[in-house]
C-alpha cells in the first residue's frame, strides 16, 4: 500500500511504537502561498514541518508548491504519494514518525519553467523560500558577489522567460508581478550564508539591474529579503530507512526524511506581506538574526566541516562514530571554545557547544560525513575562513581553525588514510585537485590552492602568518598522519597556555 490522500485514515498500524502524526485538515482547500525553491530533505524536515503546523491550526493559506531546480526524482518520488511525505524523528529512545500534508505539488524547472513562474505569479503566493545549497546563488563565495559569467546566469539574462537559476526565477518572477500591478513576494533564504537575506537581496539586485533599473529600484523599495538562521540535522535516506518507515507507518513512502528532534529557526521579522505564524511552530520571530545566524555558521556549520574532512581522513563514515573517538571530540570541542566563541556574542554559548556535541553524538542519525564534506569550495568561506579572518585581525591563534582547512586540503587529494578513494564533489572540483596533485610538496600545494580567489579572496593569500599556519599543518598531516598532526597541535596549544 503506497503513501496517498486515500490511505491516511487507516496509518498507523499496531507494528508503530507511537501512532505517527497525520494531517486531519482539509488539503483540497490548501492555497499555493508558498513557491518553495529546492525541495530537498532539509526543507522538508524543518520549514515545511512547521508550515504544516501552521496549517493545521487552521490558516488554509499556505500550502507549498515545491520546485526542483535541477532532477526530477523528489517529484517522481512524491507525485504519486499525493505530495505526502513522513518525517522520522531519530534519537536513542526510538522513532517517532510525522506525516506531513502542507506540500501541495511538485515541479520540476527544466521541464517546464512557465509553471514555475506561473504560481510564483500568482497573486496568492506571499513568500518563495529557498534551499538551493551555497553554490545555487551562482556567486562568488569570498566576496559574495553574483558571478555573471556563470552559465546559468548568462542564460538567464539572454532567455529570462526559461530561466535555470534561482536568482533568474525570483527576477523573472518578480518582474511578472509588476507588470500585473502586483506586490513582490518576500524572499526567503534557508541557506548556509552570512546574512542570507542581504546576501540574497544583492544578488536580485544585480541581476535586476543588469535586466532593467527600474525592476530594481520596486524590487529596493518595495521588496522584503529577511535574514534566516536555520538548523537541523537530516541525513540523507537509505533503502533501509525506507524500509522502516513502511514497517512502523502501514504504508510504502518513497521518500521519507530523516531527522534529529532539534529544530531551530530563527527569521528576521521583515516580510512584504502576509506570513504563516511559524512562531507558535517554535520558530524565533525576531529583529536581529546575525548573533544566532553567525554562531550556527560558526559553531555547527564550522565544526560539521571539521569533523567531515578529519573524520573522512580518518576513515570513519558518520557524525556519531567519528565524534566517538575522543581525539577528535577534544579537538572539536577546544575549537569551539578557544578559537570559534571569542568571535561571537550570542548569549548562551558553553550551553549551546554542550548541545552541538550531544547532538553530534546521536546514534540514530548516521549522518554520513562524505555528505557534509561536499561542496567545500563553497562552504569553507562562511563556515571556516571567516572565523580565521576574524582571529588573524586580532592577533589571536587560529591553530585548530587552519588545521581543519589544511585537512580540506588533504582530502582533496581522493584518498583516505587507509588508502580507500572517494569521489569529490565539488564545483571546482577539477581546478583544486590538479592544485593539491600537481606538486608533492605542501607549500606548492598551498600555494596553487590560495590562488583559487574565489575561495580564499585576495586577504588570505597575503597573509603570511595563515600561509604559514596552513603549510605547517598540510605538511604535518602528510607526513605523520592525522592524528598525530592533531595531537601535536594540542600539545602546542597548551604549551602556550602554560
Amino acid at each position: 500500500m503506497r503513501l496517498s490522500n486515500t490511505v491516511l485514515a487507516s496509518l498507523g498500524a499496531p507494528r508503530a511504537s507511537q501512532a505517527p502524526i497525520l494531517p486531519h485538515y482539509a488539503r483540497h482547500l490548501l492555497s499555493p502561498g508558498i513557491v518553495h525553491l529546492g525541495l530537498g530533505a532539509f526543507h522538508r524536515a524543518h520549514a515545511a514541518m512547521y508550515t504544516d503546523h501552521a496549517i493545521a491550526a487552521g490558516d488554509l493559506r499556505w500550502g507549498i508548491v515545491g520546485v526542483s531546480l535541477r532532477q526530477a526524482d523528489t517529484r517522481d518520488a512524491l507525485a504519486p504519494q499525493d505530495n505526502l511525505y513522513t518525517v522520522v524523528v531519530r534519537d536513542a529512545e526510538g522513532e517517532r514518525l510525522h506525516v506531513v500534508g502542507a506540500l501541495i505539488a511538485s515541479l520540476v524547472a527544466p521541464e517546464n519553467p512557465q509553471a514555475v513562474l506561473a504560481v510564483m505569479a500568482d497573486p496568492r503566493c506571499h513568500v518563495v523560500s529557498l534551499t538551493v545549497t551555497e553554490k545555487g546563488y551562482c556567486h562568488d563565495p569570498a566576496t559574495r558577489a553574483l558571478n555573471l559569467a556563470h552559465p546559468d546566469i548568462a542564460h538567464d539574462l539572454a532567455q529570462p522567460d526559461t530561466p535555470r537559476s534561482a536568482i533568474g526565477f525570483i527576477v523573472r518572477a518578480l518582474a511578472l508581478r509588476l507588470q500585473a500591478g502586483l506586490p513582490p513576494f518576500t524572499v526567503l533564504s534557508c541557506d548556509n550564508l552570512p546574512s542570507n537575506g542581504l546576501t540574497t537581496r544583492g544578488l536580485v539586485l544585480a541581476f535586476a539591474t543588469a535586466v532593467d533599473p527600474a525592476l530594481a529600484h520596486w524590487i529596493d523599495v518595495y521588496g522584503a529579503f529577511p535574514n534566516a538562521m536555520v538548523d537541523r540535522i537530516v541525513p540523507k535516506t537509505t533503502d533501509a530507512d525506507r524500509a522502516s518507515v513502511a514497517l512502523c507507518l502501514g504504508a510504502e513512502d518513497a521518500w521519507p526524511v530523516m531527522t534529529e528532534p532539534f529544530s531551530q529557526w530563527v527569521i528576521e521579522d521583515r516580510f512584504a506581506g502576509p506570513r504563516p505564524r511559524w512562531e507558535d511552530a517554535g520558530a524565533a520571530i525576531v529583529a536581529e538574526v546575525e548573533p544566532y545566524e553567525k554562531a550556527k555558521l560558526r559553531m555547527l556549520n564550522g565544526t560539521h566541516s571539521s569533523l567531515a574532512y578529519l573524520g573522512a581522513l580518518m576513515a570513519y563514515a558518520t557524525v556519531d562514530a567519528a565524534i566517538a573517538d575522543a581525539r577528535l571530540a577534544e579537538f572539536i570541542a577546544a575549537m569551539m571554545a578557544e578559537e570559534i566563541e571569542p568571535t561571537l556574542s550570542r548569549p548562551g554559548l558553553a550551553a549551546y557547544r554542550a548541545t552541538l556535541l550531544a547532538r553530534y553524538r546521536n546514534p540514530a542519525l548516521k549522518h554520513q560525513l562524505q555528505q557534509i564534506a561536499t561542496d567545500g569550495s563553497q562552504k569553507l568561506p562562511q563556515r571556516l575562513l571567516g572565523t580565521i579572518r576574524d582571529r588573524l585581525l586580532a592577533g589571536a591563534p587560529c591553530e585548530r581553525l587552519c588545521f581543519a582547512v589544511a585537512a580540506w586540503c588533504r582530502y582533496l587529494a581522493g584518498k583516505d588514510e587507509a588508502g580507500l578513494a572517494y569521489a569529490i564533489a565539488d564545483p571546482l572540483a577539477g581546478v583544486l585537485q590538479v592544485a593539491v596533485t600537481s606538486s608533492p610538496d605542501p607549500m606548492d600545494q598551498v600555494a596553487a590552492l590560495l590562488a583559487v580567489r574565489e575561495v580564499f579572496g585576495d586577504d588570505l593569500p597575503a597573509d603570511p602568518r595563515f600561509v604559514a599556519t596552513l603549510t605547517r599543518h598540510l605538511r604535518n598531516i602528510g607526513q605523520h598522519g592525522v592524528a598525530a598532526a592533531m595531537a601535536a597541535v594540542a600539545t602546542s596549544q597548551q604549551e602556550r597556555m602554560q
